[in-house]
Parts: C-alpha cells; sequence; structure tokens
C-alpha cells in the first residue's frame, strides 16, 4: 500500500503541483482545501485536481475541509492512517496581511496549532512545512543562507510564517519521535509542462510574474514597476525565481529525510540566481512573443533591493537541486496562461 501523505491547501498553486509529484513518486495523497485561494470545479473538488487526475489518469481523495473546524479534522484523522502531512493551507498576500493582520493571526496560527494537536493525539509525527524567504526579514546579507537571522519580518504574513517555524521547532524539541523539514521558499514561477494547471489568481495579482503574464494576455494594460532607484543592475528590485515543479520535486526530497528521523531540519528552496523585475518582463516577452507595457512608479513600503537563496544546502542533504532555467519558467507560464486566458474559471480541462 502506498503511504498516505495528508496535502493541506492542496488545491492552491503549489499545494497542486506537490500533489501531482507526489502521485509520480508512488504516494497516496489525501488533500484537504477550504477553497479561499482554489478555483471550485465539479463535484465540489478543485479544478486543479481534477486536471491533475485528467494529466496523470488517477482519482485523487479529497475533503472540502478548513483546518479551523477542529471537529472536522479530528474525524478525517480518525478516518485515514497518514504516514507524513505537507502543510500548504494558509492566507499568503503580503499587502492584505498589513492590512488585517488579526485575520493572518488567527486564520494562520489557530490552523497550524490545530493541525499540529491533532497529528499529535493521532500518533502522526512527521511534517513538511511550507515557509517562505520572508522570515529572513531585509537581508543582512546576500546569498541569504540558512544561517542567516530569523524573526525581522516586514508584515504580517512573513511573522505567522516565522511564529509557525517556532511553534513547529519547539514541539520537535519537546517530543524527540518528531520529524519536520521546514521549507523557506523564494519566488515560485512557472506551470506545469502540460499547461493544464498553474498559478491562478483570484482578484488583482500580488506576484510579479501572474501579473506580468496577463498584460501579455491582454488582461491588463500595463505592469506598474514599483521604483527604478534600487542600488541594482537596472535599478529595479532583484529576486529568486525558482520553477514551481522544481519547488514541488524539493518537496519529495523533503518527505524522503523525514524517514531519516531528522528532527527538525530547515532548508532553502531557491536557484541561487536573482533577476531584476525588467529582466523578467523581457524573459516573458521572448516566451510570448508580445510587448509587455510598462510604468514606472514608486517604491513600495516594505520592499527590498535584493534577495536571493544560498540553495547548497539542500542540494548537500536532501539530494535536491533546481533544474529548470529561466527560459523554461517563462516558456511554462505562458504555455499555461495562453491555454488558460481567464485561469481555471469556465474552462472545463475536457475543452483543453
Amino acid at each position: 500500500m502506498a503511504q498516505k501523505v495528508l496535502v493541506t491547501g492542496g488545491g492552491g498553486y503549489i499545494g497542486s503541483h506537490c500533489v501531482v509529484e507526489l502521485i509520480e513518486a508512488g504516494f497516496c495523497p489525501v488533500v484537504i482545501d477550504n477553497f479561499s485561494n482554489a478555483v471550485q470545479g465539479v463535484r465540489d473538488v478543485p479544478e486543479s485536481l481534477q486536471r491533475i487526475e485528467k494529466i496523470l489518469d488517477t482519482s485523487i481523495e479529497f475533503y472540502e475541509l478548513d483546518l479551523l473546524d477542529r471537529t472536522g479534522l479530528e474525524k478525517l484523522f480518525k478516518q485515514h492512517s497518514f504516514s507524513a502531512v505537507m502543510h500548504f493551507a494558509g492566507l499568503k498576500a503580503v499587502g492584505e496581511s498589513v492590512e488585517q493582520p488579526l485575520r493572518y493571526y488567527r486564520v494562520n496560527l489557530t490552523a497550524t496549532m490545530n493541525l499540529l494537536e491533532v497529528m499529535q493525539t493521532h500518533g502522526v509525527r512527521n511534517l513538511v512545512f511550507s515557509s517562505s524567504a520572508t522570515v529572513y526579514g531585509d537581508p543582512q546579507r546576500l546569498p541569504i543562507d540558512e544561517q542567516h537571522p530569523v524573526g525581522g519580518c516586514t508584515n504580517p504574513y512573513g511573522k505567522t510564517k516565522y511564529f509557525i517555524e517556532e511553534m513547529i521547532i519547539d514541539q520537535c524539541k519537546a517530543e524527540k519521535d518528531w520529524n519536520a523539514v521546514l521549507l523557506r521558499y523564494f519566488n515560485p514561477i512557472g506551470a506545469h509542462s502540460s499547461g493544464l494547471i498553474g498559478e491562478d489568481p483570484q482578484g488583482i495579482p500580488n506576484n510579479l510574474l501572474p501579473y506580468v503574464a496577463q498584460v501579455a494576455i491582454g488582461r491588463r494594460k500595463h505592469l506598474n514597476v514599483f521604483g527604478n532607484d534600487y542600488d541594482t543592475i537596472d535599478g529595479t528590485g532583484v529576486r529568486d525565481y525558482i520553477h514551481v515543479v522544481d519547488l514541488a520535486k524539493g518537496h519529495i526530497a523533503a518527505l524522503k529525510k523525514l524517514k531519516d528521523n531528522c528532527g527538525c531540519k530547515v532548508y532553502n528552496l531557491g536557484t541561487g540566481t536573482g533577476y531584476s523585475v525588467l529582466q523578467m518582463v523581457k524573459a516573458m516577452e521572448k516566451a510570448s512573443g508580445k510587448e509587455i507595457m510598462y510604468l514606472i512608479a514608486p517604491r513600495r513600503g516594505g520592499d527590498v533591493a535584493s534577495c536571493y537563496a544560498d540553495p547548497l544546502l539542500a542540494e548537500k542533504e536532501l539530494g535536491w537541486k533546481a533544474d529548470f532555467d529561466l527560459e523554461r519558467m517563462c516558456e511554462d507560464l505562458w504555455r499555461w496562461q495562453s491555454k488558460n486566458p481567464t485561469g481555471f474559471t469556465n474552462n472545463s480541462p475536457s475543452s483543453i
């Protein structure tokens, strides 16, 4: 029997790509999602999961469940014997977190506390947590390795990731049979090579690349580039972009690490290479064959000039390294966007 892995927030962008990799690696994912950032398809199942079923010719067990529903979570753990949990579920927009801090603290922290306590009750001791490079705050040095100080977060979203990391670290110290891998993502972009699943932001995209892709497809008139006077190659902000499929493969490597009774480990998932906003615009122009209009706007509060990873520890200890280059990231993103101009909405997998 394949090992069952609970995937929280598995209908979303990163979660759904990890579901693909789990199935391909021989695991049996059981997915929960509350549709806060996933498009509902027929049968009350996320559209992303229905498309994965088509891509892989399989069926995926799914439950509509909010982690704030402690009773529902208890029921799920009584029904299944999970070997591990991959925890993606949570609110994730930086700007929104600044406007609604209490909501972010309540949802992200309470949800995770419920999950950890129910895991503890049912003897599930293995966890892969979806963290973020936001825990590093303003970089004190580049590239950022895992020893870089954490906790100086510039927004409530980043603070929730930091607090959750601390909760998991403390739990692993208290109960030595717990194993956890905390994965600090840099900037995931791209999509599955089928073009059937990808990032489908609800409302105005918070991240650069989905916005650029929507300009290229004609959904938005132009991109606002926030600041062109940073101390970078062309004055625009530099970030470490990683293909979402590489990121998903990193989660499989983390899952295998748990089998070593590793305790609590932390790894960056990035490429180690930074690209500026304007370099990304040019790369998307090449991939799409479209001119992407942009306007220079004032800097945004909380933005840093440059942020990129030192990913060597993950390579050394997990045997994981990002494979896909910038050109491939943009090609796959454009395939997804051009096949799905309005995302998952009103676009059944059978019509693609």
